[in-house]
């Protein structure tokens, strides 16, 4: 089996909401329908158009209007919704000329917390960033906080009309995701579509994992991948950087542990700074109590052994003081290394329960356990005391602990702690639970699902490298195990999904291998986090949209 392995502002005091005139003729592409960009071409005509309820003929191109954007008017034809990835949710068409950047134009907000969002889009765009400003010129975007109270952050309302667009959102996060869908409208068709778009996530955990505690990777790859990952609209990314093979990030209360190839803290901050302003959190995990050969490496005493005195692979003795207190030590260091609210604790694959009769084959674990829960305390009742410690420790630096389904266990005295949110990847570990039976004890669950969403290098065990067009066709955030859902009562407690790369097999794939192979599978997955309904495009019209995203 693979040893798998915001800045968000609040809301701040109320801004102008700029909506489409009463006047304006206008449809709505409801939630999940018709996908389309409308860019008029050099003859006024629709380019990159897709499906759309009706539209009339494309007239004649309108007069050059010396500079001033016309008003819209029935001489244009009913505009298509945009066509971005992920889809938008919802569009009021409109018939008017659409928006297109132009050199001198103006990115202005509302609200000096929008700068950076400001800064960003109008470099992409080519545009000017004016700051805040509250005149109305022809062509400007603007970008404003809605002021709604207790709205959704990643939601917003992007309205483009008589040649220019605002786009406004109850935080900053949803006005960043108006930029990207503008960003792609641009790159796609050159020309954002007349009407107003409303849209939001319908889940609020949308991440990317990358183990790079087995396969390191450059601080400019990485970087790479989270401008991707901010275009495509996640929100997480996840570093597992502690395995058996390797410990990649610098530290200085343990540097012992510390691999030679490893990320100084500095190039994690670069990191850390570059998803921030693309409303990413980075979720750490340092796994345990399994999975920490590298550390063990520069600590043998505190390998787990059997009765016979076998060391176990990456395990470490969990009946140990010391061994809590260097986990705790580096939990610690890392909470002001990464500022996110989440914390991965792994739990996963800890050799002792893999066994028959744990108990028998490490008795210091059973006399520990024992000690701590009384004549009936079993080695999984001292694992779940583990992972509840840890999350004690990530809890008091106001962290949410998130841990893989196989570390919570079945018929102990001891529960793991409510608050840990469940990774759900595998169905398979020893004792497994279908994940309706976490999902029944009002567990909130994260999909990790290895049948859609685990790209593992080179493909050890019943492991294929996933493909785009299976998880857009076959998947869904309620697809936790295999290829079923689990019944849609239990929708609001799964969280999101996370797509996963792993390195069991490091040199199988170059990191630019890696980034090719994940692209597609990487768009179907926000895709169907964003909106788990059926797409309306096909596979093959997706796929082609992306190659004309970039």
């Amino acid at each position: 089996m693979s040893q798998h392995r915001r800045r968000r502002a609040p809301a701040r005091k109320p801004q102008h909401r700029y909506a489409l005139a009463g006047g304006a003729f206008a449809v709505t592409v409801g939630l999940g329908v018709g996908l389309g960009l409308w860019a008029s071409g050099g003859d006024g005509t629709p380019a990159g158009s897709a499906r759309t309820a009706s539209r009339a003929p494309s007239p004649p191109s309108p007069p050059d209007s010396g500079g001033t954007s016309p008003s819209p008017s029935r001489s244009y034809p009913l505009s298509q919704a945009p066509r971005t990835i992920p889809a938008v949710r919802s569009h009021t068409a409109a018939r008017g000329p659409g928006w297109r950047p132009a050199h001198g134009e103006r990115v202005v907000v509302s609200d000096a917390s929008l700068a950076d969002e400001g800064k960003l889009i109008a470099g992409e765009l080519g545009l000017t960033y004016a700051g805040e400003k509250n005149d109305v010129r022809s062509g400007d975007v603007r970008l404003a906080l809605s002021g709604g109270e207790g709205g959704n952050p990643e939601s917003y309302t992007m309205t483009v009309r008589g040649g220019r667009v605002t786009i406004s959102a109850p935080a900053d996060a949803g006005v960043f995701y108006g930029t990207r869908t503008l960003k792609q409208e641009v790159h796609g068709g050159g020309t954002a579509p007349e009407g107003v778009v409303n849209d939001a996530p319908a889940k609020p955990r949308r991440g990317f994992m990358l183990d790079i505690a087995r396969k390191p990777y450059t601080v400019g790859w990485i970087e790479d991948r989270v401008r991707e990952l901010g275009d495509l609209k996640y929100n997480e990314l996840g570093l597992h950087f502690s395995d058996d093979q390797g410990f990649r990030i610098q530290s200085d209360t343990h540097p012992e542990i510390v691999s030679a190839n490893h990320l100084t803290k500095a190039q994690v901050k670069r990191i850390v700074d570059l998803a921030t302003s693309r409303h990413i959190t980075v979720v750490p995990e340092i796994d345990s109590p399994g999975h920490l050969g590298a550390v063990i490496a520069a600590h043998p005493d505190l390998q787990l052994r059997n009765a016979s005195g076998v060391p176990t692979r990456g395990a470490i003795d969990i009946s140990k003081d010391e061994s809590a207190q260097i986990v705790d030590d580096l939990l610690d260091e890392f909470a002001g290394v990464f500022p996110g609210g989440y914390w991965h604790l792994g739990g996963d694959e800890y050799q002792a329960l893999t066994v028959r009769d744990p108990a028998a084959s490490y008795p210091q674990l059973a006399a520990a356990a024992r000690k701590a829960y009384g004549p009936g305390g079993t080695v999984a009742d001292l694992a779940t005391g583990w992972l509840n410690d840890r999350a004690a420790t990530v809890r008091n630096h106001d962290r949410t602990p998130r841990a893989w389904n196989d570390g919570f266990f079945r018929h102990t005295s001891v529960q793991p702690a409510k608050d840990i949110e469940v990774a759900y990847w595998t169905g398979k570990e020893i004792g497994a639970r279908p994940p309706a039976e976490y999902l029944a004890a009002g567990r909130k669950v994260i999909n990790y699902n290895d049948e859609f969403l685990y790209y593992v290098l080179g493909q050890p065990q019943t492991f294929v490298y996933p493909t785009g067009q299976r998880i857009y066709e076959q998947w869904t955030p309620r697809v936790l195990r295999g290829t079923q859902a689990v019944p849609a009562r239990y929708d609001a407690q799964i969280l999101g999904g996370t797509f996963a790369v792993w390195g069991d097999r490091p040199n199988a794939q170059t990191q630019d291998q890696v980034a090719a192979g994940i692209r597609m599978p990487l768009r179907a997955t926000v895709q169907k986090l964003w909106d788990p309904g059926k797409p309306e495009l096909s596979w093959t019209d997706f796929k082609a949209l992306a190659g004309r995203l970039g």
